[in-house]
């Protein structure tokens, strides 16, 4: 008797996983680039904070928007091309055959195992099979547009809650030092946990998002002390 077994792969969460770290991550690092250049013009801290929360709106929603249109444009292109091997198989059901044979084949089966197979799995679900094996479209990998801008509009909006908080608690005078830190060591969890439930390095991971966050809080900071001076 067959022993199955269940196996978690990472693949399966790489959609909600993608956009979430990609949300929050931008959070952190918008907003907390926005802080730190208002902070460094010499803007009062009240001002710091509206421009912050002003920058976590705006931001979760553009992040929302700008993630459905892509991710829809993505699930446009596969009901297209499911479709289009829907209407093949209707019309020309062996010469889809061959092609599901040829794949197989390709993949190493000789030629008789390779069309026992493609017929086997045509009398079950030939659209299954055809979007699986030749358009590379899985339900694990389908386009999701709703869940991709849910995932990273909240995840935006959890990574500029961090910026924010950090306004509110620092002292008038060292703001722009405690949201910068703040940042830093928030966007270095966030690339060592991103990392790590991919399967990827974790100080690798860190070190990338930190330095990315680094250079745009630099970069913004030197912008607003130059505004500020000459304003």
């Amino acid at each position: 008797m067959l022993q199955f077994h269940s196996e978690s792969h990472r693949s399966e969460r790489i959609g909600w996983l993608r956009a979430a770290v990609l949300g929050a991550n931008d959070g952190t690092i918008s907003v907390s680039s926005l802080v730190v250049g208002v902070a460094a013009s010499g803007a009062s801290q009240n001002s710091i904070l509206l421009a912050g929360i002003a920058g976590l709106v705006a931001g979760a929603m553009s992040m929302a928007a700008g993630e459905y249109v892509s991710v829809q444009s993505q699930a446009d292109t596969e009901h297209a091309d499911i479709a289009r091997e829907k209407r093949e198989l209707e019309l020309q059901p062996e010469h889809e055959l061959l092609e599901l044979t040829s794949i197989y084949v390709s993949r190493g089966l000789d030629q008789p195992l390779a069309r026992q197979v493609a017929e086997k799995l045509m009398s079950g679900d030939a659209l299954g099979a055809h979007a699986r094996d030749e358009l590379g479209i899985t339900e694990t990998l389908r386009a999701r547009p709703l869940q991709a801008a849910l995932a990273s509009a909240i995840a935006f909006v959890v990574g500029a809650v961090v910026p924010i908080l950090a306004v509110i608690l620092a002292p008038k005078a060292l703001v722009t030092e405690v949201s910068f830190a703040t940042a830093l060591i928030t966007l270095a969890i966030l690339g060592a946990t991103a990392a790590y439930a991919g399967g990827a390095p974790i100080a690798k991971g860190a070190i990338r998002v930190a330095f990315w966050g680094v250079l745009a809080m630099g970069l913004t900071a030197g912008v607003g002390k130059f505004f500020g001076a000459v304003i």
